[in-house]
Protein backbone atom coordinates (compact mmCIF):
# COMPACT_ATOMS: atom_id res chain seq x y z
CA UNK A 1 0.00 0.00 0.00
CA UNK A 2 1.52 3.48 -1.15
CA UNK A 3 -0.83 5.87 0.08
CA UNK A 4 0.24 7.74 2.72
CA UNK A 5 -2.56 7.23 5.51
CA UNK A 6 -0.26 7.65 8.52
CA UNK A 7 -2.23 7.97 11.74
CA UNK A 8 -5.70 7.64 10.79
CA UNK A 9 -7.34 5.68 13.68
CA UNK A 10 -10.12 3.65 12.06
CA UNK A 11 -12.69 2.09 13.95
CA UNK A 12 -11.12 -1.28 14.25
CA UNK A 13 -7.80 0.49 16.17
CA UNK A 14 -10.20 2.61 18.45
CA UNK A 15 -11.89 -0.72 19.34
CA UNK A 16 -8.57 -2.49 19.99
CA UNK A 17 -6.90 0.60 22.04
CA UNK A 18 -10.42 0.55 24.38
CA UNK A 19 -10.25 -3.52 24.94
CA UNK A 20 -6.35 -2.85 26.12
CA UNK A 21 -7.57 0.11 28.19
CA UNK A 22 -10.11 -1.84 29.99
CA UNK A 23 -7.65 -4.48 30.88
CA UNK A 24 -4.59 -2.93 31.83
CA UNK A 25 -5.73 -2.04 34.91
CA UNK A 26 -5.30 -5.57 36.20
CA UNK A 27 -2.02 -5.75 34.61
CA UNK A 28 -0.53 -2.44 36.06
CA UNK A 29 -1.06 -2.24 39.80
CA UNK A 30 1.65 -1.17 40.48
CA UNK A 31 1.60 2.35 39.44
CA UNK A 32 -0.72 5.53 40.27
CA UNK A 33 -2.32 7.78 38.14
CA UNK A 34 -2.93 11.52 38.55
CA UNK A 35 -5.55 11.99 35.60
CA UNK A 36 -7.09 15.38 34.11
CA UNK A 37 -4.33 18.15 35.07
CA UNK A 38 -3.99 21.45 32.79
CA UNK A 39 -0.85 22.08 31.47
CA UNK A 40 -2.54 25.99 30.65
CA UNK A 41 -4.10 27.75 33.10
CA UNK A 42 -7.89 27.25 32.90
CA UNK A 43 -8.36 31.08 33.38
CA UNK A 44 -6.31 31.51 30.17
CA UNK A 45 -8.00 32.66 27.26
CA UNK A 46 -8.42 29.73 24.88
CA UNK A 47 -7.89 27.29 27.24
CA UNK A 48 -9.18 23.91 25.93
CA UNK A 49 -10.90 21.81 28.89
CA UNK A 50 -10.38 18.27 27.18
CA UNK A 51 -7.04 19.12 25.09
CA UNK A 52 -4.63 21.20 27.11
CA UNK A 53 -4.60 18.28 29.75
CA UNK A 54 -2.34 15.69 30.83
CA UNK A 55 -2.15 12.16 32.63
CA UNK A 56 0.79 11.35 34.96
CA UNK A 57 1.70 7.77 35.72
CA UNK A 58 4.08 7.07 38.32
CA UNK A 59 5.57 4.37 40.12
CA UNK A 60 3.47 3.43 43.23
CA UNK A 61 6.61 3.35 45.30
CA UNK A 62 9.36 6.52 45.72
CA UNK A 63 12.89 5.15 44.61
CA UNK A 64 16.13 5.87 46.40
CA UNK A 65 16.38 8.47 43.80
CA UNK A 66 13.92 9.96 40.81
CA UNK A 67 12.48 8.23 38.02
CA UNK A 68 13.26 8.94 34.86
CA UNK A 69 10.13 10.90 33.00
CA UNK A 70 9.25 9.89 29.34
CA UNK A 71 6.30 12.48 27.87
CA UNK A 72 3.76 10.66 25.57
CA UNK A 73 2.52 12.25 22.86
CA UNK A 74 -0.57 9.99 20.58
CA UNK A 75 -0.98 9.83 16.85
CA UNK A 76 -3.92 10.05 14.93
CA UNK A 77 -3.30 11.70 11.23
CA UNK A 78 -3.05 15.15 13.18
CA UNK A 79 -6.98 15.29 13.85
CA UNK A 80 -7.68 12.60 16.14
CA UNK A 81 -6.81 10.83 18.74
CA UNK A 82 -6.94 11.08 22.66
CA UNK A 83 -4.82 10.70 25.68
CA UNK A 84 -6.95 7.91 27.78
CA UNK A 85 -6.63 5.32 24.66
CA UNK A 86 -2.94 5.58 25.75
CA UNK A 87 -3.45 4.89 29.73
CA UNK A 88 -1.85 0.79 28.85
CA UNK A 89 1.42 3.04 27.86
CA UNK A 90 1.38 4.71 30.85
CA UNK A 91 1.26 2.41 33.32
CA UNK A 92 3.37 0.11 31.45
CA UNK A 93 5.99 2.82 32.13
CA UNK A 94 5.46 3.33 35.50
CA UNK A 95 5.68 -0.63 36.12
CA UNK A 96 9.10 -0.33 35.00
CA UNK A 97 10.49 2.70 36.98
CA UNK A 98 9.42 5.33 34.76
CA UNK A 99 7.20 8.62 35.57
CA UNK A 100 5.24 8.77 32.39
CA UNK A 101 2.95 11.77 31.30
CA UNK A 102 0.48 10.76 28.43
CA UNK A 103 -1.13 14.24 26.71
CA UNK A 104 -3.71 15.85 24.80
CA UNK A 105 -3.11 18.35 22.45
CA UNK A 106 -5.62 20.64 20.67
CA UNK A 107 -5.94 19.29 16.83
CA UNK A 108 -7.14 19.93 13.12
CA UNK A 109 -9.23 21.76 11.77
CA UNK A 110 -9.30 24.08 15.41
CA UNK A 111 -5.51 24.60 15.06
CA UNK A 112 -2.87 23.58 12.59
CA UNK A 113 0.42 21.72 13.63
CA UNK A 114 1.98 24.85 15.13
CA UNK A 115 -0.23 25.35 17.21
CA UNK A 116 -0.27 21.42 18.50
CA UNK A 117 3.58 21.75 18.97
CA UNK A 118 3.27 24.97 20.69
CA UNK A 119 0.47 22.53 23.08
CA UNK A 120 3.28 19.48 23.18
CA UNK A 121 6.02 22.37 24.19
CA UNK A 122 3.54 23.31 27.13
CA UNK A 123 3.20 20.52 28.49
CA UNK A 124 6.16 19.33 28.23
CA UNK A 125 6.93 22.96 29.70
CA UNK A 126 4.90 21.97 32.66
CA UNK A 127 6.20 18.25 33.26
CA UNK A 128 9.73 19.77 33.51
CA UNK A 129 8.39 22.28 36.05
CA UNK A 130 6.24 19.88 38.28
CA UNK A 131 7.20 16.68 37.79
CA UNK A 132 9.45 16.07 40.63
CA UNK A 133 6.28 16.16 43.15
CA UNK A 134 5.62 12.94 41.44
CA UNK A 135 9.21 11.30 41.91
CA UNK A 136 10.13 11.89 38.66
CA UNK A 137 13.95 13.83 37.82
CA UNK A 138 13.09 17.08 35.26
CA UNK A 139 16.90 16.28 34.48
CA UNK A 140 16.24 13.35 32.74
CA UNK A 141 13.08 14.40 30.47
CA UNK A 142 12.53 12.40 27.14
CA UNK A 143 9.85 12.69 24.33
CA UNK A 144 8.50 9.54 22.76
CA UNK A 145 5.63 8.97 19.80
CA UNK A 146 3.77 7.45 17.74
CA UNK A 147 3.08 8.59 14.25
CA UNK A 148 2.42 11.75 14.12
CA UNK A 149 2.93 11.70 17.49
CA UNK A 150 6.38 10.52 16.64
CA UNK A 151 6.79 13.99 14.69
CA UNK A 152 6.29 16.04 17.06
CA UNK A 153 8.39 14.07 19.73
CA UNK A 154 11.01 14.64 17.10
CA UNK A 155 10.34 18.89 16.79
CA UNK A 156 10.37 19.03 20.59
CA UNK A 157 13.87 17.35 20.88
CA UNK A 158 15.34 19.37 17.99
CA UNK A 159 13.87 22.68 17.97
CA UNK A 160 14.68 24.82 20.95
CA UNK A 161 12.92 28.04 19.89
CA UNK A 162 9.56 25.90 21.01
CA UNK A 163 10.51 26.53 24.90
CA UNK A 164 12.24 29.36 24.62
CA UNK A 165 8.65 31.02 23.50
CA UNK A 166 7.50 29.04 26.82
CA UNK A 167 9.90 31.19 28.96
CA UNK A 168 12.41 28.12 29.29
CA UNK A 169 16.69 29.44 28.69
CA UNK A 170 16.48 25.77 27.17
CA UNK A 171 15.54 23.20 25.58
CA UNK A 172 14.21 20.24 28.58
CA UNK A 173 14.44 17.23 26.40
CA UNK A 174 17.50 14.76 26.79
CA UNK A 175 16.53 12.68 23.77
CA UNK A 176 13.55 11.44 21.85
CA UNK A 177 12.04 7.87 21.42
CA UNK A 178 10.48 7.65 18.01
CA UNK A 179 7.80 4.84 17.01
CA UNK A 180 7.07 4.65 13.48
CA UNK A 181 6.85 8.18 13.45
CA UNK A 182 5.25 10.68 10.98
CA UNK A 183 5.65 14.36 9.78
CA UNK A 184 9.71 14.23 10.27
CA UNK A 185 10.01 15.88 6.47
CA UNK A 186 6.29 17.42 5.77
CA UNK A 187 8.24 19.83 3.40
CA UNK A 188 9.82 17.44 1.07
CA UNK A 189 6.76 15.05 1.54
CA UNK A 190 4.07 18.23 0.60
CA UNK A 191 6.02 19.29 -2.58
CA UNK A 192 6.01 16.10 -4.24
CA UNK A 193 2.20 15.58 -3.59
CA UNK A 194 3.03 12.10 -4.25
CA UNK A 195 -0.46 10.14 -4.02
CA UNK A 196 -4.23 10.32 -3.89
CA UNK A 197 -5.87 11.99 -0.85
CA UNK A 198 -2.60 14.19 -0.12
CA UNK A 199 -4.54 17.43 0.03
CA UNK A 200 -6.20 16.26 3.19
CA UNK A 201 -2.71 17.30 4.73
CA UNK A 202 -3.12 20.67 3.71
CA UNK A 203 -5.67 21.52 6.72
CA UNK A 204 -3.26 20.32 9.70
CA UNK A 205 -0.22 21.99 7.62
CA UNK A 206 -1.78 24.79 5.38
CA UNK A 207 -0.94 25.84 2.14
CA UNK A 208 3.00 27.60 2.59
CA UNK A 209 5.93 25.61 1.79
CA UNK A 210 7.97 27.70 4.04
CA UNK A 211 5.43 26.61 6.88
CA UNK A 212 5.52 22.57 6.03
CA UNK A 213 9.63 23.14 6.87
CA UNK A 214 8.81 25.36 9.99
CA UNK A 215 7.49 22.03 11.85
CA UNK A 216 9.53 19.95 10.05
CA UNK A 217 12.10 17.82 12.40
CA UNK A 218 14.22 17.32 9.46
CA UNK A 219 15.31 21.32 9.58
CA UNK A 220 16.47 21.31 13.61
CA UNK A 221 18.73 18.80 14.17
CA UNK A 222 22.41 19.64 14.69
CA UNK A 223 25.56 18.46 16.19
CA UNK A 224 24.28 19.61 19.28
CA UNK A 225 20.62 17.44 19.40
CA UNK A 226 20.00 15.25 22.02
CA UNK A 227 20.13 11.11 21.07
CA UNK A 228 17.37 9.71 19.20
CA UNK A 229 16.04 6.25 19.63
CA UNK A 230 13.83 5.09 16.28
CA UNK A 231 11.67 2.51 15.60
CA UNK A 232 10.56 1.75 12.58
CA UNK A 233 7.77 -1.37 11.60
CA UNK A 234 9.04 -3.31 8.26
CA UNK A 235 6.11 -3.52 6.77
CA UNK A 236 5.22 0.07 7.76
CA UNK A 237 3.85 2.73 5.14
CA UNK A 238 6.72 3.80 2.34
CA UNK A 239 6.70 7.29 3.19
CA UNK A 240 7.30 6.30 6.82
CA UNK A 241 10.33 4.21 6.41
CA UNK A 242 12.01 6.82 3.69
CA UNK A 243 11.72 10.04 5.69
CA UNK A 244 13.24 7.69 9.17
CA UNK A 245 16.00 6.61 6.89
CA UNK A 246 16.49 10.20 5.62
CA UNK A 247 16.30 11.31 9.16
CA UNK A 248 18.68 8.91 10.51
CA UNK A 249 21.43 9.66 7.27
CA UNK A 250 21.16 13.43 8.48
CA UNK A 251 22.10 12.99 12.33
CA UNK A 252 24.47 10.53 11.43
CA UNK A 253 26.03 13.16 9.18
CA UNK A 254 26.01 15.06 11.66
CA UNK A 255 27.80 12.97 14.27
CA UNK A 256 24.61 12.41 16.02
CA UNK A 257 23.86 8.30 14.70
CA UNK A 258 20.59 7.59 16.44
CA UNK A 259 19.42 4.04 17.52
CA UNK A 260 17.70 3.12 14.82
CA UNK A 261 15.59 -0.54 14.42
CA UNK A 262 13.41 -1.70 11.50
CA UNK A 263 11.06 -4.57 13.31
CA UNK A 264 10.34 -7.19 10.52
CA UNK A 265 7.15 -7.75 9.73
CA UNK A 266 5.57 -4.71 11.73
CA UNK A 267 2.66 -2.39 9.65
CA UNK A 268 1.79 1.10 11.12
CA UNK A 269 -0.65 0.05 13.66
CA UNK A 270 0.65 -2.57 15.36
CA UNK A 271 4.21 -0.49 16.03
CA UNK A 272 2.02 1.26 19.15
CA UNK A 273 -0.30 -1.71 19.81
CA UNK A 274 2.55 -3.73 20.68
CA UNK A 275 3.46 -1.62 23.60
CA UNK A 276 1.06 -3.37 25.45
CA UNK A 277 3.29 -5.75 26.33
CA UNK A 278 6.36 -4.99 28.85
CA UNK A 279 8.39 -7.22 27.36
CA UNK A 280 8.54 -6.11 24.12
CA UNK A 281 11.24 -4.84 22.17
CA UNK A 282 10.46 -0.68 22.19
CA UNK A 283 10.61 -0.85 25.67
CA UNK A 284 13.57 -2.97 26.47
CA UNK A 285 15.48 -0.44 24.75
CA UNK A 286 13.84 2.29 25.63
CA UNK A 287 15.04 1.52 29.41
CA UNK A 288 18.49 1.53 28.53
CA UNK A 289 18.11 4.36 26.85
CA UNK A 290 16.18 6.66 29.38
CA UNK A 291 19.01 5.43 32.42
CA UNK A 292 15.86 3.56 34.04
CA UNK A 293 17.38 2.16 37.12
CA UNK A 294 20.55 4.18 37.34
CA UNK A 295 21.35 7.59 38.40
CA UNK A 296 22.54 9.46 35.55
CA UNK A 297 20.65 8.08 31.57
CA UNK A 298 23.28 6.88 29.71
CA UNK A 299 21.68 8.55 26.16
CA UNK A 300 21.72 11.63 28.20
CA UNK A 301 25.36 11.55 29.73
CA UNK A 302 27.60 14.49 28.58
CA UNK A 303 25.03 15.85 26.49
CA UNK A 304 24.68 19.85 27.24
CA UNK A 305 22.58 22.87 25.12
Amino acid sequence: MTLFRVLILPALLVFVLLALVANEYAEAQPSRRTAGIAYVPTTEAGFDTERHRLDVYAPRKRGAAAYPVVVFIHGGNWNSGNKSLYSFIGRRLAKQGVVAVVINYRLAPNVQVPAMADDCARAVAWTYQHIAEYGGDPQRLFTMGHSAGGGLAALLAADNQLFMRQGLAANPVRGAILDDPAGLDMYDYLKKMKYDGDAQYLVPFGKDPAGWKAVSPMYYVTAATPPFLVFVGGKTYPSISSSSEKFRQKLTQLGREPQFSVLAGKKHVPMVLQLYWKDNVIYQELLKFVGAGTAVAPAATGFRR
